[in-house]
């Protein structure tokens, strides 16, 4: 039986910050982030968008009537959840209008949660073929005003359906996969902004690819030209092509192009949004499916990924008959009409974050998302559709 990824949805809020004009006010080369990280917009998260209300909205594109009768599987993977009990999924179903007798839960493993959802879904609908399960990557990248890691900010959110029969990519049964205790990167439980050791997680996130893509070959006999294209989670997209650049060490020129030319169709998405987190290398496996023009029916997917603290894991996928034809191709046009804010707005609205501990209602008037965080009472965060 075929199982893997039916649909696809992507969410990310309506602003965004020039990564050109934020390196001019940090006194920065603006080729440090155009070039050097790879980014030339970071998404904008208002406070009435969280891992919750982005969950809602990037699921809420993709789900027919039909879709949502079928699904008793929610997983949200994110390192940006709302409470330490009760899970994200728990709320995005509720939004979502999904049926009571489902299972909802939250998973967490920095970057790599949505792989590891992903991975369980799979083996669900291998026990239940007539359901469905959604799977979805929705994080806020935060690293805080003024330091290193402020560039490789952004946020979103990726939902996937997954069934039997797949209209886009059909998930292979082998897969390799490698853990660590690795303190590159953490947030603790006080803190709203994350801890990174920037040099030591780049160098640990190639480590861990090399870990298990070899691996992966090594498992299966598969070679590299067996792949159409490589896909890497994206924290900012220079890392996935230091990544490439890896696999490709003592490859023909000639050979070496094609995944040169794939790669940055898969990154265009991600070079406009930012860091997605759990999010990031299903955005651009999203980004690689709207975009290229040379992949076909069959061919061969490898995708990569990480999660820092570490966890890492090499799978692959194949796509589907008529695959485009089941994709919604609104990213474009979606990621084109966000409004840009000046650096100064930006620094304000990054610290008018919303905080649990009193109560606040916040203006939604601004915010065009069908489903936003409309303020905290008593504890409880208030969801709104609109």
């Amino acid at each position: 039986m075929k199982i893997g990824i039916d649909k696809i949805g992507f969410f990310t809020p309506h602003m965004y910050v020039d990564m050109a004009k934020l390196a001019q006010a940090r006194n920065e080369d603006p080729n440090k982030y155009l070039i050097g990280i790879g980014q030339n917009k970071m998404a904008v998260i208002p406070p009435t968008q969280d891992a919750v209300t982005l969950a809602a909205n990037a699921a809420a594109k993709i789900l027919t009537v039909e879709d949502k009768e079928a699904i008793d599987l929610v997983i949200v993977a994110t390192e940006s959840g709302v409470d330490n009990s009760k899970s994200t999924a728990a709320y995005v179903s509720e939004l979502l209008g999904l049926s009571h007798e489902i299972r909802t839960i939250e998973l967490k493993q920095a970057c790599y949660a949505a792989t590891a959802g992903l991975q369980l879904a799979k083996g669900h609908i291998a026990l239940a073929p007539d359901k469905k399960a959604l799977v979805i990557g929705s994080d806020i990248a935060r690293y805080g005003l003024k330091t290193p890691g402020e560039p490789t900010q952004g946020g979103g959110a990726v939902a996937m359906l997954v069934s039997k029969d797949p209209k886009l990519v059909t998930l292979e049964a082998e897969s390799a996969y490698y853990a660590k205790d690795v303190m590159d990167f953490w947030r603790p439980l006080s803190q709203t902004e994350a801890k990174v050791d920037g040099k030591f997680s780049a160098n640990i996130y190639l480590e861990f690819f090399e870990k298990v893509y070899q691996d992966y070959l090594a498992k299966t006999g598969i070679k590299l030209t067996d792949f159409s294209a490589l896909l890497f989670h994206l924290p900012y997209t220079k890392q996935g092509l230091k990544g490439l650049r890896k696999a490709l060490e003592g490859v023909d020129p000639t050979i070496a192009s094609h995944y040169y030319n794939e790669f940055e169709a898969s990154r265009k998405y991600n070079m406009a949004t930012g860091n997605l987190y759990t999010g990031s290398l299903y955005l651009s496996l999203l980004s690689l499916l709207e975009n290229t023009d040379t992949l076909k029916a069959g061919d061969r997917l490898g995708l990569f990924s990480y999660g820092s603290g570490a966890q890492g894991e090499f799978f692959s996928g194949r796509l589907q008959p008529n695959y485009k034809e089941a994709l919604t191709y609104q990213t474009s046009e979606m990621l084109e009409m966000r409004t840009e804010v000046s650096v100064a707005e930006y620094e304000q609205i990054f610290s008018a974050i919303l905080t649990d501990d009193h109560d606040r209602k916040l203006d939604i008037s601004k915010d065009p998302a069908q489903f936003v965080l409309a303020g905290i009472k008593d504890f409880k965060r208030q969801y709104l559709k609109k």
